[in-house]
């Protein structure tokens, strides 16, 4: 049996009581359901233009959240946003389209290689970006 507990953070923790195991997975809510960034980067990665992908939720005045990914290029290919947000919808629900994308050189990430979500979100936040 697992049990799903929603923590006020946006992390869904799963406790397998079989297995004593617990499953941590960062999402965030947004109008229409959750999204898991995990999965939409999976997508991302798959395309053969991308080297590395983080998605992060992005304040929207209508759906409260959106995603948006963050695109390292693979070097000499010229995807554009357009491309990267046509590659994602066409795999997930209309709710996980990625909605905003933005292209940098490297995804910061911390020394045990987990993205540094925070620091994705706070460059979206408060600096402009003109493929926003």
């Amino acid at each position: 049996m697992v049990i799903r507990l929603h923590c006020y953070s946006s992390q869904l923790v799963l406790f397998d009581l079989i297995n004593n195991k617990k499953f941590k997975h960062i999402l965030f809510h947004i109008m229409y359901g959750l999204v898991v960034p995990a999965e939409l980067e999976h997508l991302l990665l798959s395309n053969s233009d991308i080297v590395d992908a983080a998605v992060v939720p992005y304040p929207d005045e209508d759906a409260g959240q959106i995603p948006m990914a963050f695109v390292v290029r693979k070097h000499g290919t010229t995807i554009t946003g357009t491309q990267v947000m046509d590659f994602i919808a066409k795999q997930v629900g209309l709710y996980k389209k990625i909605q905003r994308v933005v292209f940098i050189d490297s995804i910061p990430k911390s020394i045990t290689g987990k993205i540094l979500r925070r620091e994705l979100v706070n460059y979206a936040l408060f600096h402009t970006v003109t493929e926003l």
